[in-house]
């Protein structure tokens, strides 16, 4: 049932599109929950999600972060240890970290792994993977440079990939950032996805893009004033 706050936040969503400077700055204005909400790209791809080599995934740094504090996991030994620790891992570890996990704990965002442990790390497939948390090449997240990786994801690095629907979301910061900001890193993320294009990808490829805060409705881009479309 919807309550009269999100009719109201709706009903004020009055355009069939916006400009995207627009369509941002109207999420933060009919954002209304109790809590410095997330705000969220949408973006509906011309690919077929079912073919392997239409698969759009990766990873992008957001100029101005995500606003969001995540926990990060580093599946690692020797040398490389210390190198998360001091890059700021949260936690740092190898044979009890898979024994912790397969035993049901999952307390943490994201996870790295250097590639000589990857044998080890991918007897946790079944746990980590249907959650999203398993490092993987193609994100970035295995990788013997733990140090930097650690940094970037700090900094406001995120992943992303195309759903079953052949649409991308991505989390570009708070209701809380200022409308300049939220640009920034919206067209950051959106420059991102147009550069991944698959070259078998025929035909318009930026099919929609809604902006939404957690809580708020859904508010739609004009595709026809994005580069790459």
């Amino acid at each position: 049932m919807i309550g009269k706050k999100h009719k109201a936040a709706v009903a004020k969503v009055d355009k069939p599109t916006y400009l995207l400077s627009d369509a941002l700055k109207k999420a933060k204005e009919v954002g209304y929950a109790g809590f410095d909400e997330s705000v969220d790209l949408a973006i509906r791809l011309g690919v077929d999600p079912q073919r392997s080599d239409q698969m759009v995934r990766g990873f992008t740094a957001l100029p101005h972060g995500t606003g969001k504090k995540i926990r990060i996991l580093v599946f690692t030994k020797g040398e490389k240890e210390r190198e998360a620790k001091e890059a700021g891992a949260d936690v740092v570890g190898l044979d009890d970290l898979v024994e912790k996990i397969n035993k049901g704990w999952c307390e943490f965002d994201t996870a790295i792994a250097t590639p000589d442990v990857m044998a080890t790390v991918g007897k946790l497939g079944k746990v980590l993977g249907p959650r999203g948390l398993m490092p993987n090449p193609k994100t970035g997240t295995v990788t013997f440079d733990v140090a930097k990786t650690v940094r970037e994801l700090r900094q406001g690095r995120i992943e992303y990939r195309t759903d079953k629907t052949g649409i991308v979301h991505g989390s570009i910061g708070r209701r809380s950032f200022s409308a300049e900001n939220l640009l920034d890193n919206a067209q950051a993320f959106l420059d991102a996805i147009i550069k991944a294009r698959p070259a078998t990808a025929k035909g318009q490829y930026v099919k929609g893009i809604t902006v939404s805060s957690t809580m708020g409705p859904g508010v739609p881009v004009d595709i026809t004033r994005i580069d790459g479309k």
